[in-house]
């Protein structure tokens, strides 16, 4: 499959997850009527974004994979035959919980999942209170639209994940994604981090000649604790090419579908060209094994 149509779903959300489910259902539905065949929700799109507090009471919004929502969206996947990609909150045993992402094939069978590796704990991001680091490796998915290298927001920010799902043969780069502005900040601020996010992603498409494929949530969230303002989620959805040529964008205050083209056999033609895998040095990367270089 050289031309692949995808749907990017940024939505809102609100503690109601039936409600949330039936929104991301009915985008999916249109992203299908529009030729979309891989679609990808934004993370943890059942639900609000609970980590902005450490509350234990939140580890009741976990269930098992495979379980009842898997079961609603692989029924949605092979109803509107796409491949789809979600983002859950695993319970995997008590007290080991994992940040999940879930690919369903286009006959609603799950196709593979991965979990989350990189784990942030800042204020109104305490993800390490609530998810165990991912076990899986970073290898892509293999399904009827091409091997998906998945990734979930924070693993955004890390060239050596997009790398290795690149070396395993990945066909393009996929992060569900919640990530937002602390409402104090200020307007120059709020560029810098955004942009920040905008070219890291970009960053990794040209240095693996690979899409990118990043889904962001949208909307101000309060903090249930009521210590911090909330998060006031940037949208910004977007698609970068192998060359990181943006290809398609959301706006950074409103839900919205979109959907766009991919050509996927331009990378070959890129890499042909920028061929960075072909010069790697690995007889001299070592120490990229450390933490750090003293």
């Amino acid at each position: 499959m050289s031309k692949l149509t995808v749907g990017l779903v940024q939505q809102s959300c609100t503690s109601d997850k039936d409600l949330n489910l039936a929104k991301s259902i009915e985008n999916i539905r249109k992203a299908s009527a529009l030729g979309a065949k891989l679609v990808v929700l934004q993370e943890l799109h059942c639900g609000p974004y609970f980590c902005q507090s450490e509350e234990t009471g939140h580890f009741d919004l976990a269930e098992e994979i495979p379980g009842p929502t898997t079961e609603l969206l692989g029924g949605v996947a092979r109803e509107f035959g796409v491949v789809l990609v979600s983002s859950l909150f695993e319970k995997r045993a008590p007290g080991i919980y994992h940040n999940t992402a879930v690919v369903f094939e286009k006959d609603g069978s799950i196709a593979g999942k991965y979990r989350k590796m990189h784990i942030p704990d800042d204020p109104g991001y305490y993800e390490k209170f609530y998810f165990t680091p991912g076990d899986l490796g970073f290898e892509p998915i293999r399904t009827s639209v091409g091997k998906l290298g998945v990734l979930v927001c924070w693993d955004q920010w890390y060239p050596e994940a997009a790398r290795l799902m690149a070396l395993a043969g990945a066909d393009l780069l996929i992060y569900p994604t919640a990530i937002g502005w602390d409402p104090r900040d200020e307007d120059e601020e709020k560029v810098r981090q955004k942009e920040a996010w905008i070219t890291i992603q970009r960053g990794h498409a040209v240095a693996n000649g690979i899409p990118v494929v990043s889904v962001n949530r949208v909307g101000h969230e309060a903090d249930p604790s009521g210590v911090l303002p909330g998060s006031l989620f940037w949208g910004s959805s977007f698609v970068a090419g192998p060359q990181g040529e943006i290809l398609t964008q959301a706006s950074n205050d409103r839900e919205e579908l979109i959907s766009v083209e991919i050509d996927l056999a331009r990378s070959e033609a890129v890499r042909r060209i920028w061929p960075f895998l072909r010069d790697r040095r690995i007889d001299a990367y070592q120490d990229l094994l450390k933490r750090y270089r003293d």
